[in-house]
């Protein structure tokens, strides 16, 4: 299903940039999904002092929230059995691979208000299950999502106004350098984690050139604040261009 509307900023959602990092901008333990903050930073002293007050912030996101079906594995979602308690958020999950199997796909439903399952893939096993979970609705691109049209679909056809990103850094690399970021809220965490393979807020691909400086996005700050366990919560806009 494709939707071409003229692309204007008014049509696509505000959004929001909401993660937590550690002081040199890793948004993971390392380079493997074995490793994952929600588990690991819990146990580093130092850290799991104050790692509370992220989830806390958490709380007061959006009620519309994008991620990867990728994260959704990497927290065990595919492995819950327990039948959640129902919540008022939904989930926009970008997954081509697919990460999510039928169990995960069924738990979401259960927990969540609704879900936006974005996928090129035509065999996801969402597809079977739709009928049955009458809250998913599949939005399908062909070989490439086209974030710029998925995001004006999200505003026109769902009504979605605002809505919080979670994702990893290869997408957010995509949609920052897209433009469909408004907005950027980071919990430092007091934790160096190092890595040149460990996934940051921004990977994707490098720039080589200085006539690619355009592709580097300038911030303006609008809040820092100090939170307790020397954590920092930092508040920024994306500078637009004109």
């Amino acid at each position: 299903m494709r939707y071409n509307i003229f692309m204007t900023k008014t049509l696509f959602p505000e959004t929001t940039l909401f993660l937590i990092t550690s002081v040199d901008g890793k948004i993971s333990s390392g380079d493997s999904d074995q490793l994952d903050v929600d588990r690991d930073w819990k146990s580093i002293s130092g850290v799991k002092e104050g790692l509370q007050q992220y989830y806390d912030l958490e709380k007061q996101t959006d009620l519309y929230s994008l991620n990867t079906g990728r994260v959704m594995a990497k927290v065990g979602i595919n492995e819950r059995k327990n039948i959640p308690t129902k919540m008022p958020f939904s989930f926009i999950l970008i997954d081509n691979h697919p990460h999510l199997n039928a169990k995960g796909i069924t738990y979401l439903s259960g927990w969540l208000n609704r879900l936006y399952l974005v996928t090129t893939n035509k065999k996801h096993p969402a597809y079977a299950l739709k009928e049955k979970l009458k809250n998913i609705d599949i939005i399908e691109f062909g070989k490439k999502i086209d974030f710029k049209e998925l995001f004006q679909c999200l505003r026109k056809k769902y009504g979605i106004k605002r809505m919080t990103i979670q994702s990893g850094g290869t997408l957010n690399a995509t949609l920052v350098r897209e433009d469909l970021i408004d907005h950027l809220s980071l919990v430092i965490a007091p934790l160096l984690v190092g890595g040149a393979t460990t996934s940051s807020l921004v990977d994707g691909v490098a720039i080589y050139s200085v006539k690619e400086l355009f592709k580097l996005k300038a911030l303006k700050l609008k809040n820092c604040k100090k939170l307790k366990h020397s954590y920092l919560h930092l508040k920024y806009d994306l500078i637009k261009k004109k």
